[in-house]
């Protein structure tokens, strides 16, 4: 059996876990050439440049990164990229184009047309699906645009599900659906099916001020907000002008009285301690319990041991 020459192109351990085990599997009509990636970036307070979790994966076992200004492939596998890969690229290997090549793939971790963009996990924790998945496009020159190969469903059980757990779950399951489908769309038994435009809806690029805690919010949007904003860039709000991000907390939409029996009145954004000495803070529908939180300059530590530091509570 020919061997079709495959280049993959990712940069988080999300297409880490895809594409190792698309390694390990060696499917005999795949021939990895080579891993495609963003430049090393400047990391820490330090700034030390820090290669991408594929790069460190690809030279650990032993394949070449190239260049996508380069490239000479039969089959490109992309999975979060964080890029655009340019439409003379994709031409390369379009087989829309009559050419006897297989095109490029994506592996979008959302049940397209369903979220298309930059941030499909966290946005499935922010809106409390119950439901996500993976599918398998044909890249076209538009964003997470092009017709369907396969899917995956993923339900969502756990409500306290965070991103780095959703983000494990779905790669988990886009490297079984790639390796499932890999052999049927290279033996032609499969026809893309295009998406419905029309259903389309889209989520934007995750930045520092999407953390910032209004508490205007539920505290249930809230508390999905600090699972779908970790680690990258966490919760936060202000703390005696000092940055405090809040690590971990649980709804209690129960009224409550604090020892200064503040608990239901308590105004939005008021921090108060609970009957049971809970730290707690008024959101505009309901309470959030804080468990864990770091403040600016300190170490990560438990809301009882930031109240013994601050009795004035």
């Amino acid at each position: 059996m020919k061997k079709i020459k495959t280049i993959l192109i990712g940069t988080p351990e999300f297409a880490v876990r895809i594409f190792k085990k698309l390694k390990e599997v060696e499917l005999p009509s795949v021939e990895i050439m080579g891993v495609v990636t963003v430049e090393d970036k400047p990391v820490g307070r330090k700034q030390e440049l820090t290669p991408s979790p594929i790069k460190k994966w690809a030279l650990g076992v032993k394949l070449p990164i190239l260049q996508l200004e380069k490239l000479n492939a039969d089959l490109i596998i992309a999975a979060a990229y964080g890029q655009i890969i340019p439409k003379e690229i994709l031409e390369i290997v379009d087989p829309r184009l009559g050419r006897a090549k297989f095109g490029a793939l994506n592996i979008h971790p959302s049940l397209l047309p369903k979220y298309r963009g930059a941030s499909p996990i966290q946005t499935a924790i922010l809106n409390g699906d119950k439901e996500t998945g993976i599918t398998i496009i044909l890249m076209d020159e538009k964003m997470d645009h092009g017709p369907i190969l396969g899917n995956s469903k993923f339900e969502i059980r756990n409500s306290k599900i965070t991103y780095n757990e959703l983000t494990n779950e779905l790669a988990d399951l886009g490297a079984d659906l790639l390796i499932k489908t890999l052999p049927n769309w290279i033996e032609g038994k499969i026809k893309p099916r295009p998406q419905d435009h029309s259903k389309a809806t889209f989520t934007k690029i995750i930045k520092k001020e999407d953390g910032k805690i209004d508490w205007n919010k539920s505290a249930e949007e809230i508390e999905r907000m600090m699972r779908a904003l970790d680690p990258w860039p966490g919760t936060f709000t202000f703390w005696n002008n000092k940055q405090l991000k809040i690590l971990k907390a649980d709804v209690d939409k129960k009224p409550r009285k604090s020892r200064r029996n503040v608990g239901a009145r308590s105004k939005v954004g008021e921090v108060f301690l609970t009957d049971d000495k809970k730290l707690a803070i008024k959101t505009g529908n309901g309470i959030l319990i804080l468990k864990q939180v770091q403040l600016e300059g300190k170490k990560m530590m438990p809301a009882k041991d930031f109240l013994n530091g601050h009795p004035e509570i």
